[in-house]
């Protein structure tokens, strides 16, 4: 009953407001270039989806890119930091100051740096990933049970295959919740960059329809953008639970 209405009240007021929306729009005789009605944007949405596609695969080539690219440095960081208290002490600070020099301020002088094409967008999506998954990673391996390892070391396990046995496989659970923050933070990533500097991507897409008041095509590539999200962290769940599934078994039995 309880999951059930976990379900059914979000689609209740999701529905309401919809609707709540769509009536305001066509009693009140909004114009479109201010608010166009959801059943406005929907018919949009599918007349101008082979645009929307061609757009979206830029996109996510960027996004999943700088992703994958993100991921493979906060793995190697995390393991860095875990093996050496000194190298953790001396980097994790910068590791925070990144997070607060504006993505907006970096996208126009990786432009600058580094020309129009594919690496100032891959750059700006590696920026915005990278921390959630290395901090998440670099948490779980520091909650490994102690013990596992020091049994590990009596049997003359090496620190490679310690961590391959026992660290890595225990602190996956902190590697994919930050992969699933990471990945719906990619494609917002990839959509900076192309408002900063591109030539094709939904972010650009978004801006020439923007500027030309069609507001029912930029809530259309909102809802592109919405979707594609979706699918990236429903993508890092389910390779979660085929390379790890004893954390899904394990999380069942820790409840009951």
């Amino acid at each position: 009953m309880k999951n059930s209405r976990r379900v059914v009240m979000p689609l209740l007021v999701f529905v309401a407001v919809i609707l709540v929306w769509e009536l305001y729009v066509r009693i009140g005789g909004i114009s479109l270039y201010i608010l166009p009605a959801p059943s406005k944007i929907m018919q949009t949405l599918l007349e101008n989806m082979d645009v929307l596609l061609q757009h979206s695969f830029v996109t996510l080539e960027e996004s999943i890119l700088g992703l994958v690219i993100s991921t493979l440095f906060a793995i190697g960081i995390s393991i860095c930091m875990d093996l050496s208290k000194t190298f953790k002490t001396s980097i994790y600070p910068f590791l925070i100051v990144t997070q607060t020099v504006p993505v907006m301020v970096l996208g126009p002088l990786f432009s600058i740096w580094f020309g129009f094409d594919l690496l100032p967008k891959v750059l700006i999506v590696i920026f915005m990933c990278f921390f959630p998954i290395a901090i998440s990673f670099t948490d779980a391996l520091e909650q490994v049970d102690q013990k596992e390892i020091n049994l590990l070391r009596s049997f003359g396990a090496s620190t490679l295959q310690i961590y391959r046995i026992v660290k890595i496989p225990s602190g996956a659970i902190g590697l994919f919740s930050g992969l699933k923050v990471a990945s719906t933070y990619c494609v917002g990533g990839a959509i900076v960059g192309e408002w900063l500097s591109s030539k094709a991507g939904l972010g650009y897409y978004m801006l020439r329809v923007k500027n030309g008041y069609m507001l029912d095509k930029v809530f259309a590539c909102v809802l592109m953008i919405i979707f594609w999200s979706i699918v990236l962290n429903l993508i890092v769940t389910l390779l979660e639970k085929i390379m790890f599934p004893h954390l899904r078994r394990g999380g069942n039995n820790e409840r009951h």
